[in-house]
């Protein structure tokens, strides 16, 4: 399965046209971008459909399609659809929907044989002012998993995989010390997580790394555990799904410590690299497909959730 950047440029050139911006404020923006991404899953064959919820008097909408939705046990891959502000937000997070469109895209056509379920979840209300309140999309989508006392293997977030850099010194980091481990020159994918699901957060790390590509997709990959769930390791939709027990992972390219257009309106399409982007959606597809069922990522315990 190799990704088609084709495909994913014409998904970003859709979200990051949309006026105006697809924050929060804008609602009918919010729902227009939730309608296409509806569509796409039913042209790619899925069967998708709409979570519903409230926030500060407006009705917001993640959209989900399910492969394999007969099976008991889930993986999940999740990206918001929001932006921060009045900006494009062509990396953060247009590059992510992309991905998460075209990986599903990729497993309804060639339909591989897994032993587990695969929701593919594009979440609202990721941004300011709602992040780390109970009204984020990936917090309605979590909470629903455990009110109904779903097997769930892991969560894989995909959070801004378009921008990248061969410059000397264009990667930075919070602490220099990891200067010695990492690359300097940003043009590496990140898979980030934290120590207590680091057996999770390691297979999905091994199958990336391990995945062929071509020539013109390459991207290395990278892996960083954090000590704790907090901070750097803690800045999107997957910190939900630690809240109900369930091991959870971020694919990033580091945000701010790499791209300066973080946040701002000159997020363009115009920045992005297709091809190493088309590489991660390819490296995280066969890592969604190809997981380990073992009882040790299974982290759901009825008894917790009743």
């Amino acid at each position: 399965m190799i990704a088609d950047k084709k495909r994913l440029y014409t998904d970003v050139e859709v979200l990051t046209a949309v006026e105006p911006a697809r924050n929060f404020r804008n609602v009918d923006s919010l729902n227009y971008i939730a309608a296409y991404i509806f569509n796409e899953f039913k042209k790619a064959g899925a069967t998708p459909v709409e979570q519903k919820w409230i926030a500060d008097g407006n009705i917001y909408k993640n959209v989900i399609a399910t492969y394999h939705p007969e099976k008991a046990r889930r993986l999940v891959l999740g990206a918001h659809y929001d932006v921060c502000g009045d900006q494009p937000g062509a990396d953060d997070n247009a590059s992510a929907v992309a991905g998460l469109l075209e990986t599903a895209r990729m497993i309804f056509e060639t339909r591989p044989e897994t032993a587990y379920g695969i929701d593919f979840v594009a979440y609202s209300l990721e941004e300011p002012s709602f992040f780390g309140t109970d009204k984020m999309g990936s917090y309605i989508h979590a909470k629903s998993l455990a009110d109904n006392h779903t097997e769930v293997i892991g969560m894989v977030c995909l959070e801004m995989i378009g921008y990248f850099s061969d410059k000397p010194y264009s990667q930075s980091f919070p602490e220099k010390s990891m200067a010695k481990r990492y690359s300097t020159t940003g043009n590496f994918i990140t898979v980030i997580g934290v120590e207590k699901y680091k057996d999770f957060n390691q297979q999905v790390f091994k199958q990336m790394d391990n995945t062929p590509l071509p020539e013109d997709q390459y991207v290395a990959v990278d892996y960083i555990n954090f000590p704790q769930e907090t901070g750097l390791a803690a800045m999107s939709d997957h910190i939900n799904y630690w809240k109900f027990g369930y091991p959870a992972v971020m694919i990033n390219d580091t945000a701010f410590m790499r791209n300066s257009n973080y946040h701002n309106k000159s997020d363009t399409i115009a920045t992005l690299n297709f091809n190493r982007m088309a590489g991660v959606v390819t490296r995280t597809t066969r890592a969604i497909t190809r997981f380990t069922e073992e009882k040790e990522y299974l982290t759901i315990n009825n008894e917790n959730h009743e």
